[in-house]
């Protein structure tokens, strides 16, 4: 029996380190993976607000088209914002940064073309327009959420992944740091109101 216990001892030690790394990587891959859903649902509410806007522009063109430019700006930032995708295993700060600025030339986009509604009484009593107002109200508001859910999944991610010794595993095996959304440029600035 003297014999078999330096053996037993070795086995016992190499079954407690398998089942702590096997552990310690699957709780990675959950993270990983996890934050990848919450990237998707970012890109679903994104995508939502994309589908919403040609009917929203037909609606106004309607009634106010000769505002062709604020028509056109709006349909160019909507293709340029839909072409750029990111994949959930590439998000770095660079990326985050363009996917950003993209959305947030469409939300001016958006912005100037509710502008243009202002001036147009009967387009702002249009049942179909204030149902499309209301449903991009509401999927800005979706979008806010799923933001806040992805950045919430990846500092979840980033903390386990950095954290000792999973900092050692997380390397090995390719689990590196992701971006997380941050406060856009001037963003801090209050907004000036001026009557």
């Amino acid at each position: 029996m003297k014999k078999w216990l330096p053996l037993i001892i070795i086995a016992g030690l190499a079954i407690v380190v398998y089942v702590t790394l096997s552990g310690k990587y699957n709780t990675m891959v959950t993270l990983d993976e996890a934050s990848n859903t919450a990237w998707s649902n970012v890109e679903t509410q994104y995508q939502r607000r994309a589908d919403l806007i040609p009917n929203l522009v037909n609606t106004v063109k309607g009634y106010a088209s000769h505002e062709k430019d604020v028509l056109e700006s709006v349909t160019q930032a909507r293709a340029s914002a839909t072409s750029y995708k990111i994949d959930p295993n590439d998000i770095t700060p660079e990326n985050i940064k363009k996917f950003q600025e993209l959305q947030s030339s469409l939300s001016g986009a958006l912005s100037r073309l509710l502008a243009v509604v202002e001036r147009y009484p009967d387009l702002k009593a249009n049942q179909n327009f204030l149902e499309l107002q209301a449903q991009l109200e509401g999927t800005e508001n979706r979008i806010s959420v799923e933001r806040t859910r992805y950045n919430q999944a990846i500092m979840d991610y980033n903390v386990y992944v950095r954290k000792f010794p999973n900092n050692m595993l997380s390397g090995m095996f390719g689990f590196d740091k992701k971006s997380a959304f941050e406060a856009e440029e001037g963003s801090e600035k209050v907004p000036e109101v001026s009557f």
